[in-house]
């Protein structure tokens, strides 16, 4: 199973691109950020040719988050984070896609740095942090996959000296993404990739994509049952070079199959249930 994460920078405007390369690497299931359009304007008859069902929490002219399947339209289970019924910007979507539950997230980007969208940027992780606690507490196979908005280290950013004072690279911004990790997620590409500078974003002035003068931002954080089956991971780097695509790549996982349950323990659990049921 593949699964991918791409920051696409307006779906309207990149939508050939978008629809380009999921014909070329027909990745399960996609998660969609910076749609930059309202709920009518998801080009969803485009996504339907494609072979992909999906689900979307849209807003005009920002943000905006979608999740694509190709095994059946994803079942929602939540659109916005927990804890600020305020927030109203469209930056979170979690679905049911089979086995698995699929967190979509754009994390505020909280620049400039100081300020008041810096303090947002944090009380967002913070909100983001809590839910994932019960995610992972849950037990059920989980990915959060997006735009994090976050350089973790200094290995994943080309001039390390240049950002510490941008709200992607300040300490409290990688403080607040190692406290997530700690409670139990697998940061899937440096995972698999421990040593290597890999960038998912490459900025569209100064030629940043011809001097590799890259950014990893897009993340794929994995549940311990999943990190098992974490067979390979990578960004499809080429995509970034199109005409007219997103300052951002598509960034993938790949899963092996779930272990088959030994038949004792699917009875003993159903056998669990149906007590639990009459008292």
């Amino acid at each position: 199973m593949r699964i991918a994460t791409y920051n696409v920078n307006g779906v309207n405007g990149r939508l050939q691109v978008l629809l380009r390369w999921l014909a070329l690497t027909e990745p399960d299931i996609v998660c969609l950020q910076e749609l930059k359009a309202p709920d009518d304007r998801f080009p969803e008859a485009a996504i339907n040719a494609a072979g992909y069902q999906a689900i979307w929490h849209g807003q005009k002219s920002w943000n905006g988050v979608a999740i694509l399947a190709r095994c059946g339209k994803p079942i929602e289970r939540r659109r916005g984070l927990p804890g600020d019924p305020e927030d109203v910007h469209s930056r979170y979507l979690e679905a049911e896609i089979g086995e698995l539950i699929v967190g979509c997230l754009y994390l505020p980007n909280g620049n400039p740095w100081p300020g008041p969208k810096f303090e947002y940027k944090l009380r967002w992780f913070e909100r983001l942090t809590a839910h994932a606690k019960t995610l992972i507490g849950s037990g059920s196979p989980v990915v959060l996959a997006g735009d994090y908005n976050v350089m973790p280290t200094e290995l994943d950013v080309y001039k390390p000296e240049r950002w510490v004072d941008d709200a992607l690279f300040r300490i409290e911004a990688r403080e607040a993404y190692a406290r997530l990790l700690k409670q139990g997620w697998t940061d899937a590409i440096r995972a698999r990739h421990p040593g290597a500078r890999i960038y998912t974003f490459w900025d569209y002035f100064r030629n940043a994509y011809a001097r590799n003068a890259g950014l990893r931002i897009d993340h794929l954080l994995l549940s311990p049952d999943l990190a098992k089956r974490l067979k390979a991971a990578g960004v499809d780097g080429d995509v970034r070079g199109w005409e007219k695509t997103s300052d951002h790549a598509p960034t993938w996982i790949e899963l092996g199959p779930a272990p088959k349950r030994s038949p004792r323990k699917t009875a003993v659990k159903k056998a669990r249930k149906k007590t639990a049921a009459k008292r």
